[in-house]
């Protein structure tokens, strides 16, 4: 009988597959909506619990009249893709979860105590904070980036990452891990949905500049299908705000943590380093973005380096930097 371990590996496999089809599925709407006539188009959709448009906006009336599209009218057919995609990621979710809790079990502590640890909950709740997103707002449009992303970390992790449980090592061993680590799980899940609406940004302000030009092609068309940039940039700048809060928390909680650990609130580890940098580059946007001159692509780049520090933080420091927080697992 295999142990549960062997169990969360297998489960782990099963859910990247299963995202694998989620992206498929996201691919194909992204394409079926690069083809929607102009009428489609125009006709908002329902989404979820919320009754906003695919476009996050709408009046009330506009909201009711999707319903019906919804339930079998000209909406169904034009986002089955999304619906199909959207039913895979949360399929992938729930074998992803029995995957983490298994590891936890097994291990018989919280399940993020090294690397491979570590990627199962960011990516578990970077799919999680989408999902629960999609009940009050459509970012379906988001769905080929949030899955490849998590397929693409999820299964570097899997692949490169993994090791076999261990006991905790002595700084461990202390409720900060279970409150530092997820908080910064969290924030990092908040900080990928406004990187992906920034890079949709950019996508959405470079089309419509062409059209002002005059530009017949103005670049792929599923971007008609999606909000303008400016409702794009201000969802990204909502959910930066937020992540922001809980890095914020993780920083401080970080520096008691390692005044309970090594007698010390700061050392500059380069772990410590790094969780600064990231700290500043996503105040710099926000206090950017706070003036009026730094809206628009200004911010989007911003945003997109701070993803970009996130991810070196956890590929790159984890793995070739040595340190005090050197707890990859990987020898």
């Amino acid at each position: 009988m295999p142990d549960l371990d062997s169990i969360s590996i297998l489960t782990l496999w099963t859910a990247i597959a299963v995202y694998a089809g989620s992206f498929v599925a996201y691919a194909f709407d992204l394409a079926r909506r690069s083809s929607a006539t102009t009428a489609e188009v125009e006709a908002p959709v329902l989404v979820a619990a919320g009754g906003a448009d695919a476009r996050g906006a709408g009046s009330p009336a506009s909201g009711a009249a999707a319903g019906k599209r919804g339930k079998g009218g000209s909406g169904k057919p034009r986002y089955i893709f999304a619906r199909i995609g959207t039913a895979l990621a949360i399929l992938g979710w729930l074998f992803h979860l029995t995957s983490t809790l298994t590891r936890g079990f097994a291990a018989g502590r919280v399940p993020w105590a090294n690397l491979y640890e570590f990627a199962m909950v960011g990516t578990l709740l970077i799919m999680a904070v989408y999902l629960v997103v999609l009940t009050r707002i459509d970012l379906r449009y988001l769905g080929t980036f949030i899955s490849g992303l998590v397929v693409v970390l999820l299964g570097a992790a899997a692949a490169n990452f993994y090791v076999s449980v261990t006991p905790l090592v002595d700084p461990l061993k202390s409720v900060w891990l279970v409150i530092h680590v997820f908080v910064a799980s969290l924030s990092t899940a908040l900080f990928a949905l406004a990187f992906a609406l920034s890079v949709m940004q950019l996508m959405q302000s470079r089309r419509e500049r062409r059209i002002a030009e005059g530009v017949e092609n103005a670049g792929p068309g599923f971007l008609r299908t999606l909000p303008n940039t400016v409702r794009l940039e201000n969802m990204a700048y909502h959910f930066t705000v937020v992540g922001f809060i809980f890095w914020t928390f993780t920083l401080i909680a970080g520096s008691i943590w390692a005044q309970d650990a090594w007698g010390r609130y700061w050392g500059f580890d380069v772990k410590e380093t790094w969780t600064f940098i990231i700290w500043v580059l996503y105040a710099g946007y926000i206090h950017a973005r706070a003036t009026r001159g730094w809206r628009g692509n200004p911010s989007a780049w911003l945003s997109i380096t701070g993803f970009t520090a996130v991810i070196f933080n956890f590929a790159i420091v984890n793995v070739f930097f040595k340190g005090l927080h050197a707890y990859s697992g990987l020898s």
